[in-house]
């Protein structure tokens, strides 16, 4: 099988790294190879944060190179947009709809970009939009919004849904398996 590419992009704080962990575990528990890097910026201050998963017969790099990203999953709007140019043509994109203004530029009103779903769509992406944040509270907690994308993602890798399950209860608190497994399911329902 040929290497599959996934980038996940966010704001520090919102469970990227997380979401690459359980990515690159259920990769390995299925049996492939598998490569991975997180880049963390300023995530303790609200700024970039990006993990690199890469998975198939056989991965020499963790890093993706540019313009060869399969699948992105974007924690939030502006994220998705800052690395499209990792990104295949007519590559899938998972984008959380939230907006998470940059530090510095809270009082600026106008600084936010707009529509950036049409703007993606615009340029052929495939991408599946949604509110993980209102499931996740639906849910029982915001915090699991990374969780609910990752089970939108799930739909179109080839892991199956009983890894996923059993890698998410090994990767979160004990009091918090039951809940995130909901939103898991959630995401998949949405996908």
């Amino acid at each position: 099988m040929q290497t599959i590419n996934v980038l996940i992009t966010g704001v520090g704080g919102q469970g990227t790294i997380l979401a690459g962990r359980i990515l690159a575990k259920c990769a390995l528990e299925s049996g492939f190879d598998v490569k991975s890097n997180e880049l963390h910026g300023m995530a303790q201050r609200g700024g970039s944060v990006t993990c690199h998963v890469r998975f198939g017969d056989k991965v020499f790099s963790p890093m993706i190179p540019s313009g060869e990203a399969d699948f992105m999953l974007a924690m939030e709007e502006l994220e998705a947009l800052r690395y499209l140019s990792h990104m295949k043509k007519g590559a899938s994109i998972v984008m959380n709809k939230r907006n998470i203004m940059p530090a510095g530029l809270e009082n600026k009103t106008d600084a936010y970009p707009q529509e950036i779903q049409k703007k993606i769509e615009e340029l052929r992406f495939k991408i599946s939009a949604l509110d993980a944040q209102k499931i996740a509270r639906d849910c029982g907690s915001i915090k699991i919004e990374n969780i609910v994308l990752l089970g939108v993602l799930s739909k179109q890798l080839p892991i199956k849904e009983e890894i996923w399950k059993e890698v998410i209860k090994t990767a979160v608190p004990p009091k918090t398996i039951e809940m995130n497994l909901q939103a898991f399911e959630k995401g998949r329902l949405t996908a």
